[in-house]
């Protein structure tokens, strides 16, 4: 696995919501549909989380990043798991149609390690071959096509770089327990993951 390595250089892009990458380093992204949360709750977010930002200049040791964890990313998970929004990806024909955007470029541009499609958002975790943001922009952008909704996922998106084996084994646990946690009946979601011998599994199968 390729982990983040502290002492070596980290390349940052975007504006408002900063990515980081650095190189092939493995990440966790989610990004969710853009009616899956209320304006007012996302205005208030952001405002908090901006004064907490400038008080904490990334890259961030490990408690730091805990903590921005548990006050901000934690309100949208809980948010997000509540269904909010046209919920689009409840429906199993769109997710199949997201599953297979988000493998059209597994070992091309990206190394696919898990992933859930909720839903309002998608968790993914895998290895990036090329600039993060394309590689989310080639996601998004294809599988809106194919959907033919117009442009229907937020401007933005979430990532976190994975620093070890231990944050690894933590996100994979995320990502596997993420429909149980949102309170999720079989055939409302669909999970994925690389496992030993390349096997891949999905909820709906």
């Amino acid at each position: 696995m390729n982990y983040l390595n502290p002492d070596s250089t980290i390349q940052k892009s975007g504006g408002e919501l900063p990515h980081w990458q650095q190189g092939g380093a493995l990440q966790f992204v989610t990004f969710r549909l853009g009616d899956a949360l209320p304006l007012s709750l996302m205005r208030d977010w952001k405002e908090e989380r901006l004064q907490w930002l400038a008080a904490h200049p990334r890259p961030w040791p490990a408690e730091i990043e805990a903590e921005y964890h548990r006050n901000f990313s934690a309100k949208i998970e809980r948010w997000l798991d509540q269904g909010m929004g046209s919920g689009l990806f409840a429906d199993p024909d769109a997710r199949r149609m997201l599953a297979e955007c988000l493998m059209r470029f597994d070992d091309e541009r990206v190394r696919d390690e898990a992933w859930v499609i909720m839903p309002n958002h998608v968790h993914v975790l895998f290895s990036p071959k090329v600039p993060m943001e394309k590689l989310v922009q080639a996601w998004k952008g294809h599988s809106a096509r194919v959907l033919g909704k117009g442009p229907i996922w937020q401007r933005d998106y979430r990532d976190t770089m994975i620093r070890d084996g231990d944050h690894y084994a933590n996100v994979l646990r995320y990502i596997r327990r993420n429909p149980l946690k949102a309170k999720l009946a079989e055939g409302k979601f669909t999970l994925w993951e690389r496992s030993v011998g390349e096997e891949r599994r999905h909820s709906d199968d």
